[in-house]
């Protein structure tokens, strides 16, 4: 019976450092900086110089928040939209622990724009910051039924 209690130990041991690494923060990988919550506080009280692309998908904004104005351009679809995004501004570009915004910050660089820093929303609320939540909107109706009201 000893043999099995040690070999259950072992496995539970094994078990729970796998999900202990998984919870670990990624290590950040990215030229574009890390914004911390006075950062973009500071950058935000100056809306006429800014830009923030929020890069998450429409269901993740409406889920999680982001700030109280942002242009979302998913980060898979911010190389073929970069005629659309100015150039005279400085931008923060948006994700929910900033992995993904520091991957399109690293690519808008590249490209020639402003970039100030990646911010996590989620990060940013955890560290005091206040998050505007969005509604999403109502279903549309078929155009038959919304001619009949």
């Amino acid at each position: 019976m000893k043999p099995l209690k040690t070999v259950l130990t072992l496995v539970l041991a094994i078990s729970a450092s796998a999900a202990f690494a998984q919870q670990a923060p990624k290590p950040w990988t990215y030229k574009t900086r890390q914004l911390a919550r006075a950062e973009v506080d500071a950058l935000l009280a100056k809306p006429e110089q800014l830009l923030v692309i929020d890069v998450r998908r429409p269901d993740e904004l409406t889920a999680k928040g982001s700030f109280p104005v942002y242009l979302n351009v998913q980060a898979k679809e911010v190389g073929q939209n970069l005629a659309f995004i100015p150039k005279d501004r400085a931008i923060i570009t948006v994700s929910n622990h900033a992995y993904r915004a520091g991957e399109v910050g690293d690519l808008l660089t590249s490209k020639g724009y402003k970039v100030a820093g990646a911010a996590g929303s989620e990060d940013y609320e955890a560290q005091g910051g206040k998050i505007t939540r969005v509604a999403p909107p109502p279903p549309r109706q078929p155009a038959a039924v919304a001619a009949a009201q």
